[in-house]
Protein backbone atom coordinates (compact mmCIF):
# COMPACT_ATOMS: atom_id res chain seq x y z
CA UNK A 1 0.00 0.00 0.00
CA UNK A 2 1.92 3.53 -1.30
CA UNK A 3 1.17 5.94 1.32
CA UNK A 4 0.52 9.49 0.82
CA UNK A 5 3.46 11.86 2.01
CA UNK A 6 2.93 14.05 4.77
CA UNK A 7 3.03 17.71 4.85
CA UNK A 8 3.32 20.28 7.79
CA UNK A 9 -0.70 20.28 8.88
CA UNK A 10 0.06 16.45 9.07
CA UNK A 11 2.15 16.28 11.52
CA UNK A 12 1.00 14.64 14.88
CA UNK A 13 2.76 17.51 16.98
CA UNK A 14 0.87 20.10 15.49
CA UNK A 15 -2.31 18.88 17.48
CA UNK A 16 -0.01 20.25 20.37
CA UNK A 17 1.92 23.14 18.73
CA UNK A 18 -0.33 24.70 16.04
CA UNK A 19 -3.58 26.84 16.01
CA UNK A 20 -4.74 29.33 18.21
CA UNK A 21 -6.67 27.33 21.12
CA UNK A 22 -5.21 27.68 24.79
CA UNK A 23 -3.31 24.91 24.80
CA UNK A 24 -1.01 25.93 21.96
CA UNK A 25 0.02 29.13 22.92
CA UNK A 26 0.25 27.09 26.11
CA UNK A 27 2.57 24.52 24.75
CA UNK A 28 4.42 27.50 22.63
CA UNK A 29 5.25 29.48 25.89
CA UNK A 30 6.36 26.68 27.42
CA UNK A 31 8.80 25.71 25.07
CA UNK A 32 10.15 29.62 24.78
CA UNK A 33 10.84 28.76 28.42
CA UNK A 34 13.19 26.00 27.37
CA UNK A 35 14.74 28.58 24.82
CA UNK A 36 13.15 27.26 21.97
CA UNK A 37 10.78 29.98 19.64
CA UNK A 38 8.44 28.68 16.90
CA UNK A 39 11.41 29.19 14.42
CA UNK A 40 12.73 25.60 16.01
CA UNK A 41 9.64 23.49 15.86
CA UNK A 42 6.70 25.11 13.17
CA UNK A 43 6.15 22.62 10.84
CA UNK A 44 9.24 20.60 11.90
CA UNK A 45 8.49 16.63 12.54
CA UNK A 46 9.48 16.29 16.25
CA UNK A 47 11.44 13.49 16.95
CA UNK A 48 11.92 11.70 20.49
CA UNK A 49 15.46 11.14 21.11
CA UNK A 50 14.90 7.67 23.55
CA UNK A 51 18.06 7.30 25.56
CA UNK A 52 18.39 4.71 27.77
CA UNK A 53 21.66 6.19 29.55
CA UNK A 54 22.58 5.82 33.09
CA UNK A 55 26.19 5.68 35.16
CA UNK A 56 25.43 2.06 36.22
CA UNK A 57 24.67 1.18 32.77
CA UNK A 58 27.99 -0.27 31.27
CA UNK A 59 27.24 -0.47 27.87
CA UNK A 60 25.66 3.15 27.51
CA UNK A 61 28.76 5.05 28.24
CA UNK A 62 28.96 6.59 25.09
CA UNK A 63 25.57 7.77 24.54
CA UNK A 64 25.94 11.23 25.58
CA UNK A 65 27.72 11.88 23.52
CA UNK A 66 25.83 9.65 20.51
CA UNK A 67 22.65 11.43 21.53
CA UNK A 68 24.02 14.64 20.17
CA UNK A 69 25.12 13.29 16.78
CA UNK A 70 21.88 12.02 16.44
CA UNK A 71 20.39 15.47 17.32
CA UNK A 72 22.58 16.84 14.48
CA UNK A 73 21.22 14.58 12.24
CA UNK A 74 17.77 15.28 12.79
CA UNK A 75 18.52 19.35 12.63
CA UNK A 76 20.31 18.38 9.41
CA UNK A 77 17.24 17.35 7.85
CA UNK A 78 14.65 19.80 9.27
CA UNK A 79 13.29 18.21 12.55
CA UNK A 80 13.13 19.49 15.90
CA UNK A 81 15.64 16.51 18.21
CA UNK A 82 13.97 16.04 22.05
CA UNK A 83 15.41 13.94 24.35
CA UNK A 84 13.16 11.85 26.45
CA UNK A 85 15.47 9.60 28.79
CA UNK A 86 14.02 6.14 29.65
CA UNK A 87 14.74 3.72 32.31
CA UNK A 88 17.82 2.16 31.59
CA UNK A 89 18.45 -1.57 31.87
CA UNK A 90 21.87 -2.00 32.98
CA UNK A 91 22.65 -5.85 32.61
CA UNK A 92 25.27 -5.77 34.91
CA UNK A 93 24.06 -4.07 37.96
CA UNK A 94 20.58 -4.68 38.02
CA UNK A 95 19.39 -6.90 40.27
CA UNK A 96 17.66 -9.66 40.26
CA UNK A 97 17.81 -9.14 36.22
CA UNK A 98 17.19 -6.63 34.15
CA UNK A 99 14.20 -8.95 32.76
CA UNK A 100 12.40 -8.20 35.63
CA UNK A 101 11.79 -4.55 34.17
CA UNK A 102 11.88 -5.38 29.98
CA UNK A 103 8.41 -5.20 29.58
CA UNK A 104 8.22 -2.04 32.17
CA UNK A 105 10.80 -0.29 29.54
CA UNK A 106 8.82 -1.61 27.19
CA UNK A 107 5.75 -0.09 28.66
CA UNK A 108 7.37 3.22 29.20
CA UNK A 109 8.68 3.25 25.54
CA UNK A 110 5.36 3.31 24.36
CA UNK A 111 3.86 5.93 26.79
CA UNK A 112 6.26 8.45 26.32
CA UNK A 113 6.24 8.20 22.68
CA UNK A 114 1.82 8.70 22.71
CA UNK A 115 1.48 10.57 25.35
CA UNK A 116 4.33 13.69 24.19
CA UNK A 117 4.18 15.61 20.72
CA UNK A 118 6.23 13.44 19.24
CA UNK A 119 6.21 12.76 15.37
CA UNK A 120 8.79 9.60 15.50
CA UNK A 121 11.38 8.14 17.86
CA UNK A 122 15.28 7.40 17.51
CA UNK A 123 15.55 4.40 20.08
CA UNK A 124 18.88 3.91 22.11
CA UNK A 125 19.33 0.82 23.65
CA UNK A 126 22.17 -2.01 23.25
CA UNK A 127 22.23 -3.48 26.60
CA UNK A 128 20.03 -6.83 26.75
CA UNK A 129 16.86 -6.17 27.29
CA UNK A 130 16.51 -2.34 25.93
CA UNK A 131 16.89 -3.30 22.30
CA UNK A 132 13.74 -5.42 22.30
CA UNK A 133 11.76 -3.39 24.98
CA UNK A 134 12.03 -0.21 22.93
CA UNK A 135 10.74 -1.73 19.91
CA UNK A 136 8.67 -3.39 21.58
CA UNK A 137 7.15 -0.33 22.41
CA UNK A 138 7.47 1.21 19.37
CA UNK A 139 5.38 -0.98 18.05
CA UNK A 140 2.71 -0.42 20.34
CA UNK A 141 2.90 3.09 20.02
CA UNK A 142 2.64 3.40 16.54
CA UNK A 143 4.19 5.75 15.26
CA UNK A 144 7.92 5.71 13.00
CA UNK A 145 10.97 4.62 14.74
CA UNK A 146 14.35 3.62 14.33
CA UNK A 147 17.02 2.01 16.15
CA UNK A 148 20.37 2.90 16.92
CA UNK A 149 22.52 -0.11 18.68
CA UNK A 150 25.02 0.76 21.21
CA UNK A 151 27.68 -1.50 19.36
CA UNK A 152 30.39 -3.96 21.10
CA UNK A 153 32.90 -2.71 23.50
CA UNK A 154 36.40 -3.18 21.98
CA UNK A 155 38.02 -7.06 22.44
CA UNK A 156 39.59 -7.69 25.92
CA UNK A 157 43.22 -8.57 26.68
CA UNK A 158 45.17 -9.92 29.81
CA UNK A 159 48.54 -11.77 30.07
CA UNK A 160 49.14 -12.12 25.97
CA UNK A 161 45.44 -13.83 25.96
CA UNK A 162 42.30 -12.20 23.91
CA UNK A 163 39.59 -12.18 25.91
CA UNK A 164 35.67 -12.59 25.85
CA UNK A 165 33.06 -10.60 27.95
CA UNK A 166 31.10 -12.50 29.48
CA UNK A 167 32.93 -16.05 28.12
CA UNK A 168 35.83 -15.85 29.62
CA UNK A 169 35.06 -14.55 33.57
CA UNK A 170 32.82 -17.80 33.40
CA UNK A 171 36.03 -19.86 32.34
CA UNK A 172 38.18 -17.90 34.93
CA UNK A 173 35.88 -18.48 37.55
CA UNK A 174 35.05 -21.99 37.22
CA UNK A 175 38.85 -22.11 37.39
CA UNK A 176 38.81 -19.82 40.31
CA UNK A 177 36.63 -22.47 42.19
CA UNK A 178 38.39 -25.59 41.34
CA UNK A 179 41.60 -23.80 43.47
CA UNK A 180 43.72 -23.15 40.59
CA UNK A 181 44.32 -19.80 40.20
CA UNK A 182 43.86 -16.92 42.47
CA UNK A 183 41.42 -14.56 43.42
CA UNK A 184 43.15 -11.23 41.56
CA UNK A 185 43.50 -13.17 38.88
CA UNK A 186 39.96 -13.23 38.78
CA UNK A 187 39.67 -9.46 39.07
CA UNK A 188 42.83 -9.14 36.52
CA UNK A 189 40.43 -11.20 33.65
CA UNK A 190 37.89 -8.66 34.20
CA UNK A 191 39.51 -5.43 34.00
CA UNK A 192 41.43 -6.42 30.89
CA UNK A 193 37.84 -7.45 29.25
CA UNK A 194 35.91 -4.41 30.38
CA UNK A 195 38.50 -1.58 27.90
CA UNK A 196 35.62 0.60 26.44
CA UNK A 197 31.95 1.41 26.02
CA UNK A 198 29.84 -0.71 24.76
CA UNK A 199 27.75 -3.89 25.04
CA UNK A 200 29.59 -7.21 25.30
CA UNK A 201 31.98 -8.33 22.64
CA UNK A 202 31.01 -11.55 22.70
CA UNK A 203 28.01 -13.24 20.45
CA UNK A 204 25.63 -12.58 23.76
CA UNK A 205 22.69 -11.42 24.00
CA UNK A 206 23.53 -7.88 23.41
CA UNK A 207 25.37 -8.59 20.01
CA UNK A 208 22.63 -11.40 19.25
CA UNK A 209 19.69 -8.75 19.47
CA UNK A 210 21.36 -5.70 17.77
CA UNK A 211 22.15 -8.08 15.09
CA UNK A 212 18.44 -9.35 15.00
CA UNK A 213 17.13 -5.52 15.41
CA UNK A 214 19.12 -4.70 12.17
CA UNK A 215 18.19 -8.05 10.27
CA UNK A 216 14.36 -7.32 11.16
CA UNK A 217 14.73 -3.38 9.13
CA UNK A 218 14.85 -1.86 12.56
CA UNK A 219 18.38 -0.13 11.60
CA UNK A 220 20.31 1.42 8.95
CA UNK A 221 22.58 -1.50 7.08
CA UNK A 222 25.33 -2.33 8.71
CA UNK A 223 24.58 -0.04 12.08
CA UNK A 224 24.47 -3.57 14.28
CA UNK A 225 28.56 -4.33 13.95
CA UNK A 226 29.86 -1.07 14.48
CA UNK A 227 32.07 -1.38 17.96
CA UNK A 228 30.89 1.16 19.77
CA UNK A 229 33.94 3.59 20.29
CA UNK A 230 34.57 3.22 16.48
CA UNK A 231 33.89 6.93 14.97
CA UNK A 232 32.25 5.12 12.40
CA UNK A 233 29.45 4.94 15.29
CA UNK A 234 28.98 8.59 15.70
CA UNK A 235 28.54 8.48 11.69
CA UNK A 236 25.79 6.37 12.24
CA UNK A 237 24.09 7.85 14.64
CA UNK A 238 23.99 11.23 12.92
CA UNK A 239 22.78 9.41 9.88
CA UNK A 240 19.74 7.63 11.65
CA UNK A 241 19.07 11.18 13.44
CA UNK A 242 18.44 12.49 9.22
CA UNK A 243 16.35 9.39 8.57
CA UNK A 244 14.07 9.51 11.24
CA UNK A 245 12.80 13.12 9.59
CA UNK A 246 11.95 11.28 6.66
CA UNK A 247 10.23 8.60 7.68
CA UNK A 248 7.85 10.74 9.40
CA UNK A 249 6.90 12.35 6.42
CA UNK A 250 6.42 8.91 4.56
CA UNK A 251 4.54 7.79 7.55
CA UNK A 252 6.59 4.46 7.70
CA UNK A 253 6.05 2.60 11.05
CA UNK A 254 7.23 -0.26 12.36
CA UNK A 255 4.19 -2.84 11.45
CA UNK A 256 5.48 -1.77 7.44
CA UNK A 257 8.49 -3.05 8.26
CA UNK A 258 7.70 -6.05 10.68
CA UNK A 259 6.03 -9.01 8.80
CA UNK A 260 6.17 -12.37 8.56
CA UNK A 261 9.03 -12.36 6.54
CA UNK A 262 11.21 -10.19 8.74
CA UNK A 263 10.70 -12.25 11.66
CA UNK A 264 12.01 -15.67 9.63
CA UNK A 265 14.47 -13.58 8.12
CA UNK A 266 15.30 -13.02 12.01
CA UNK A 267 15.38 -16.45 12.67
CA UNK A 268 17.25 -17.62 10.14
CA UNK A 269 20.33 -14.99 11.06
CA UNK A 270 19.86 -15.83 14.75
CA UNK A 271 20.45 -19.50 14.06
CA UNK A 272 23.31 -18.37 11.58
CA UNK A 273 25.26 -16.25 14.00
CA UNK A 274 24.83 -19.03 16.87
CA UNK A 275 23.18 -16.94 18.42
CA UNK A 276 21.83 -16.28 22.15
CA UNK A 277 18.89 -18.11 23.18
CA UNK A 278 17.48 -15.05 25.20
CA UNK A 279 16.86 -13.59 21.39
CA UNK A 280 13.70 -16.62 20.86
CA UNK A 281 12.09 -15.44 24.08
CA UNK A 282 12.52 -11.81 22.47
CA UNK A 283 11.47 -13.09 19.11
CA UNK A 284 8.50 -14.21 20.03
CA UNK A 285 7.42 -10.99 22.20
CA UNK A 286 8.69 -8.65 19.75
CA UNK A 287 6.67 -10.70 16.82
CA UNK A 288 3.11 -10.71 19.45
CA UNK A 289 3.51 -6.73 19.31
CA UNK A 290 3.36 -6.46 15.58
CA UNK A 291 0.53 -9.26 15.40
CA UNK A 292 2.72 -12.09 13.33
CA UNK A 293 2.34 -15.54 15.28
CA UNK A 294 6.04 -17.50 16.08
CA UNK A 295 5.23 -20.51 17.63
CA UNK A 296 8.75 -22.38 18.73
CA UNK A 297 8.02 -25.38 16.06
CA UNK A 298 9.00 -22.37 13.79
CA UNK A 299 12.76 -21.67 15.20
CA UNK A 300 13.35 -25.41 14.65
CA UNK A 301 12.06 -25.30 11.41
CA UNK A 302 14.78 -22.61 10.28
CA UNK A 303 17.58 -24.02 12.47
CA UNK A 304 17.21 -27.33 10.83
CA UNK A 305 17.96 -25.58 7.25
CA UNK A 306 20.16 -22.89 8.61
CA UNK A 307 24.08 -23.57 8.80
CA UNK A 308 26.15 -22.12 11.55
CA UNK A 309 28.82 -19.40 9.87
CA UNK A 310 29.82 -16.72 12.66
CA UNK A 311 32.81 -18.21 14.26
CA UNK A 312 32.35 -15.83 17.31
CA UNK A 313 32.23 -16.84 20.88
CA UNK A 314 30.83 -18.69 23.39
CA UNK A 315 30.67 -21.12 20.57
CA UNK A 316 33.40 -20.06 18.36
CA UNK A 317 36.98 -18.71 18.51
CA UNK A 318 36.47 -14.51 17.69
CA UNK A 319 34.69 -11.35 18.63
CA UNK A 320 32.53 -9.02 17.83
CA UNK A 321 35.19 -6.46 16.92
CA UNK A 322 36.83 -9.29 14.41
CA UNK A 323 33.18 -10.06 12.80
CA UNK A 324 32.69 -6.14 11.92
CA UNK A 325 36.29 -6.35 10.01
CA UNK A 326 35.66 -9.35 8.49
CA UNK A 327 32.58 -7.51 6.97
CA UNK A 328 29.94 -7.15 9.78
CA UNK A 329 26.10 -8.18 9.87
CA UNK A 330 26.02 -7.83 6.18
CA UNK A 331 28.47 -9.70 4.49
CA UNK A 332 26.79 -12.62 6.94
CA UNK A 333 23.74 -11.87 5.23
CA UNK A 334 24.90 -12.32 1.74
CA UNK A 335 26.03 -15.68 2.58
CA UNK A 336 22.47 -16.48 3.23
CA UNK A 337 20.71 -14.64 0.51
CA UNK A 338 18.90 -17.71 -0.87
CA UNK A 339 17.76 -18.53 2.66
CA UNK A 340 16.59 -14.99 3.23
CA UNK A 341 13.81 -12.46 2.09
CA UNK A 342 15.58 -10.19 0.41
CA UNK A 343 11.94 -7.99 -0.96
CA UNK A 344 11.55 -7.51 3.45
CA UNK A 345 11.11 -3.44 4.07
CA UNK A 346 13.20 -1.95 6.41
CA UNK A 347 13.66 1.70 7.59
CA UNK A 348 16.19 2.67 4.93
CA UNK A 349 13.35 2.38 3.02
CA UNK A 350 14.78 0.07 0.54
CA UNK A 351 14.66 -3.86 0.45
CA UNK A 352 16.87 -5.43 2.94
CA UNK A 353 18.48 -7.29 0.16
CA UNK A 354 19.83 -4.66 -1.52
CA UNK A 355 21.65 -3.72 2.04
CA UNK A 356 23.84 -7.13 1.29
CA UNK A 357 24.89 -7.00 -2.50
CA UNK A 358 27.71 -5.11 -2.07
CA UNK A 359 28.73 -6.63 1.40
CA UNK A 360 32.16 -7.77 0.95
CA UNK A 361 33.70 -10.94 2.96
CA UNK A 362 37.18 -10.12 4.68
CA UNK A 363 37.78 -13.21 6.51
CA UNK A 364 35.96 -16.31 5.85
CA UNK A 365 37.17 -17.96 8.75
CA UNK A 366 35.37 -15.40 10.99
CA UNK A 367 32.33 -15.67 8.87
CA UNK A 368 32.65 -18.59 7.12
CA UNK A 369 31.42 -19.56 3.90
CA UNK A 370 28.19 -21.82 3.12
CA UNK A 371 30.65 -24.36 1.52
CA UNK A 372 32.59 -24.29 4.79
CA UNK A 373 30.00 -23.78 7.43
CA UNK A 374 30.99 -24.65 11.70
CA UNK A 375 27.71 -26.57 11.52
CA UNK A 376 25.07 -27.84 9.38
CA UNK A 377 22.16 -26.49 11.20
CA UNK A 378 21.85 -23.45 13.76
CA UNK A 379 22.86 -22.73 17.00
CA UNK A 380 19.79 -23.04 18.72
CA UNK A 381 17.49 -26.44 19.30
CA UNK A 382 13.76 -26.52 20.58
CA UNK A 383 13.48 -29.39 22.42
CA UNK A 384 9.75 -30.85 23.78
CA UNK A 385 9.15 -34.00 25.82
CA UNK A 386 7.30 -35.16 29.21
CA UNK A 387 9.66 -32.82 31.34
CA UNK A 388 8.95 -29.45 28.37
CA UNK A 389 5.41 -29.79 27.18
CA UNK A 390 5.45 -26.32 25.79
CA UNK A 391 9.00 -26.16 24.67
CA UNK A 392 12.48 -25.72 25.96
CA UNK A 393 16.05 -24.41 24.17
CA UNK A 394 19.36 -25.32 23.89
CA UNK A 395 22.60 -23.79 22.71
CA UNK A 396 24.07 -27.01 21.08
CA UNK A 397 26.60 -25.00 19.35
CA UNK A 398 27.68 -23.86 23.49
CA UNK A 399 27.63 -27.70 24.19
CA UNK A 400 29.85 -30.63 24.80
CA UNK A 401 28.87 -32.93 21.37
CA UNK A 402 29.34 -35.80 24.14
CA UNK A 403 26.40 -34.66 25.98
CA UNK A 404 23.90 -33.94 23.12
CA UNK A 405 22.39 -37.70 23.65
CA UNK A 406 22.32 -38.50 27.88
CA UNK A 407 20.45 -39.80 30.08
CA UNK A 408 21.28 -39.55 33.66
CA UNK A 409 19.89 -39.16 37.41
CA UNK A 410 18.56 -35.64 38.42
CA UNK A 411 20.14 -33.91 41.37
CA UNK A 412 17.33 -31.40 42.13
CA UNK A 413 17.66 -28.26 43.45
CA UNK A 414 14.78 -26.41 44.67
CA UNK A 415 15.48 -22.82 44.01
CA UNK A 416 18.38 -20.70 43.55
CA UNK A 417 19.21 -20.68 47.34
CA UNK A 418 18.74 -24.05 47.67
CA UNK A 419 21.43 -24.63 44.89
CA UNK A 420 24.23 -21.81 46.58
CA UNK A 421 23.47 -24.14 49.54
CA UNK A 422 24.61 -27.18 48.24
CA UNK A 423 26.09 -27.10 44.93
CA UNK A 424 30.15 -27.25 46.98
CA UNK A 425 29.10 -29.31 49.33
CA UNK A 426 31.04 -32.04 49.31
CA UNK A 427 28.84 -35.12 50.46
CA UNK A 428 26.41 -33.68 47.28
CA UNK A 429 25.19 -37.15 45.52
CA UNK A 430 26.39 -36.25 42.08
CA UNK A 431 28.77 -37.30 39.48
CA UNK A 432 29.50 -36.22 35.95
CA UNK A 433 27.02 -38.60 34.53
CA UNK A 434 24.25 -36.53 36.77
CA UNK A 435 21.57 -34.30 35.45
CA UNK A 436 21.65 -31.06 37.60
CA UNK A 437 17.85 -29.61 37.78
CA UNK A 438 16.87 -26.27 38.89
CA UNK A 439 13.49 -25.64 40.04
CA UNK A 440 11.28 -22.12 40.62
CA UNK A 441 13.72 -20.45 38.38
CA UNK A 442 11.09 -19.07 35.67
CA UNK A 443 9.09 -15.87 35.09
CA UNK A 444 6.52 -16.26 37.99
CA UNK A 445 8.71 -18.38 40.00
CA UNK A 446 12.29 -16.63 40.60
CA UNK A 447 10.63 -13.65 39.65
CA UNK A 448 11.83 -12.57 36.51
CA UNK A 449 13.34 -15.59 35.31
CA UNK A 450 17.06 -14.79 35.71
CA UNK A 451 19.79 -16.09 34.36
CA UNK A 452 20.85 -19.15 36.53
CA UNK A 453 20.47 -21.60 33.85
CA UNK A 454 24.46 -22.02 33.42
CA UNK A 455 24.36 -24.02 36.97
CA UNK A 456 27.70 -24.09 38.38
CA UNK A 457 29.63 -27.39 37.98
CA UNK A 458 29.85 -28.92 41.41
CA UNK A 459 33.28 -27.96 43.48
CA UNK A 460 34.64 -31.59 43.61
CA UNK A 461 33.86 -32.25 40.20
CA UNK A 462 35.82 -29.36 39.19
CA UNK A 463 38.86 -30.47 40.64
CA UNK A 464 38.07 -33.54 39.43
CA UNK A 465 38.76 -32.14 35.88
CA UNK A 466 34.90 -31.82 35.27
CA UNK A 467 33.56 -28.51 33.03
CA UNK A 468 30.12 -29.46 31.31
CA UNK A 469 27.37 -31.86 32.61
CA UNK A 470 23.71 -31.69 31.58
CA UNK A 471 21.87 -28.49 33.72
CA UNK A 472 18.15 -28.49 33.53
CA UNK A 473 15.78 -24.94 34.64
CA UNK A 474 12.68 -22.97 33.69
CA UNK A 475 15.26 -20.27 34.15
CA UNK A 476 17.63 -18.41 31.29
CA UNK A 477 21.42 -18.42 30.07
CA UNK A 478 23.49 -15.77 29.89
CA UNK A 479 24.36 -15.30 25.87
CA UNK A 480 28.29 -14.94 26.54
CA UNK A 481 27.74 -18.66 28.68
CA UNK A 482 28.38 -21.80 27.02
CA UNK A 483 27.76 -25.41 28.56
CA UNK A 484 24.87 -28.19 28.25
CA UNK A 485 22.35 -25.81 29.51
CA UNK A 486 18.44 -26.65 28.66
CA UNK A 487 16.83 -23.79 29.20
CA UNK A 488 13.06 -21.79 29.31
CA UNK A 489 11.43 -25.31 30.31
CA UNK A 490 7.34 -24.61 29.93
CA UNK A 491 5.73 -24.72 32.00
CA UNK A 492 8.02 -23.43 34.82
CA UNK A 493 7.46 -25.56 37.85
CA UNK A 494 6.13 -22.77 39.74
CA UNK A 495 2.92 -22.79 38.25
CA UNK A 496 2.93 -26.88 38.27
CA UNK A 497 5.06 -27.74 35.13
CA UNK A 498 6.35 -31.21 35.49
CA UNK A 499 9.92 -29.59 36.34
CA UNK A 500 8.27 -28.86 39.43
CA UNK A 501 7.73 -32.81 39.96
CA UNK A 502 11.58 -34.00 39.57
CA UNK A 503 12.91 -35.75 42.32
CA UNK A 504 16.50 -36.97 43.56
CA UNK A 505 17.28 -39.88 41.47
CA UNK A 506 14.86 -39.38 38.60
CA UNK A 507 16.27 -40.51 35.01
CA UNK A 508 16.16 -37.80 32.57
CA UNK A 509 16.86 -38.33 28.91
CA UNK A 510 18.03 -35.25 26.71
CA UNK A 511 18.31 -36.16 23.19
CA UNK A 512 19.02 -33.21 20.32
CA UNK A 513 19.11 -35.16 17.31
CA UNK A 514 15.36 -35.95 17.95
CA UNK A 515 14.73 -32.30 19.82
CA UNK A 516 13.44 -34.56 23.11
CA UNK A 517 13.33 -33.86 27.17
CA UNK A 518 11.92 -36.71 28.77
CA UNK A 519 11.34 -37.32 32.42
CA UNK A 520 11.51 -41.20 33.04
CA UNK A 521 9.03 -41.72 35.51
CA UNK A 522 5.60 -43.39 34.81
CA UNK A 523 2.27 -41.52 34.63
CA UNK A 524 0.93 -42.32 37.99
CA UNK A 525 3.48 -41.98 39.96
CA UNK A 526 3.94 -38.01 38.28
CA UNK A 527 0.24 -38.03 39.21
CA UNK A 528 0.63 -38.65 42.94
CA UNK A 529 3.43 -36.69 43.11
CA UNK A 530 1.03 -33.50 41.96
CA UNK A 531 -1.44 -34.15 44.04
CA UNK A 532 0.68 -33.03 47.27
CA UNK A 533 2.54 -29.97 45.27
CA UNK A 534 1.99 -27.05 46.25
CA UNK A 535 3.88 -23.52 45.15
CA UNK A 536 6.95 -22.80 47.17
CA UNK A 537 7.26 -19.02 47.51
CA UNK A 538 4.32 -16.20 47.49
CA UNK A 539 4.31 -13.27 44.87
CA UNK A 540 4.26 -10.00 46.68
CA UNK A 541 0.44 -8.69 47.37
CA UNK A 542 1.59 -5.09 46.19
CA UNK A 543 3.99 -3.46 43.49
CA UNK A 544 5.01 -4.15 40.33
CA UNK A 545 6.21 -7.55 41.12
CA UNK A 546 2.59 -8.46 41.60
CA UNK A 547 1.62 -6.72 38.72
CA UNK A 548 4.39 -8.68 36.66
CA UNK A 549 3.48 -12.36 38.09
CA UNK A 550 -0.04 -11.66 37.81
CA UNK A 551 0.16 -11.06 33.97
CA UNK A 552 3.40 -12.30 32.26
CA UNK A 553 3.18 -15.15 29.93
CA UNK A 554 5.52 -17.86 29.94
CA UNK A 555 9.01 -18.31 27.89
CA UNK A 556 7.33 -20.11 24.75
CA UNK A 557 4.82 -16.72 24.48
CA UNK A 558 7.73 -14.08 25.03
CA UNK A 559 7.35 -13.74 29.00
CA UNK A 560 5.31 -10.35 27.45
CA UNK A 561 2.21 -9.12 29.78
CA UNK A 562 -0.83 -10.77 28.33
CA UNK A 563 -2.54 -6.95 27.96
CA UNK A 564 0.37 -5.57 25.38
CA UNK A 565 0.07 -8.29 23.04
CA UNK A 566 -0.90 -6.67 19.77
CA UNK A 567 -4.72 -5.46 19.66
CA UNK A 568 -6.88 -2.46 18.73
CA UNK A 569 -4.95 0.33 19.01
CA UNK A 570 -5.14 2.72 21.60
CA UNK A 571 -6.71 6.75 20.70
CA UNK A 572 -4.58 9.33 20.72
CA UNK A 573 -4.43 11.30 23.84
CA UNK A 574 -7.11 14.51 23.66
CA UNK A 575 -5.68 17.38 24.01
CA UNK A 576 -8.28 20.05 25.48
Amino acid sequence: MTKTRKTPADLRSANWLAGESMRAFSHRGRLRQLGFSPDDFDGRPVIGILNTWSDLNTCHGHFPERVQQIKRGVYQAGGFPVEMPAITLGEIMMKPTTMLYRNLLAMEAEELIRSYPVDGAVLMGGCDKTTPSLIMGATSAGLPAIYLPAGPMLRGFWNGETLGSGTDHWKYYAEYRAGNIESGVVDEVLAGASRSAGTCMTMGTAATMMSLAETLGMTLPGASSIPAADSNHGVMAAATGRRIVEMVWEDLVPADILTQAAFDNAITVDMAIGGSTNAIIHLVAMAGRAGVDVPLSRFDEISRRTPWLANTRPSGAYLMEDFYYAGGLRALMRQLDDLLDGSAPTVAGTPIGESWTDAVLHNDDVIRTRDNPLGPDGGTVVLTGSLAPDGAVIKQTAADPSLLRHTGPAVVFADRADLDARIDDPDLDVTADSVLVLQNAGPVGAPGMPEWGQLPIPKKLLEAGVRDMVRISDARMSGTSYGTCVLHVAPEAHVGGPLALVQDGDMVTLDVAERKLDLEVDAAELEARRSAWAPRKQIPERGYVSMYAAHVTQANRGCDFDFLHAGAPIPEPEIF
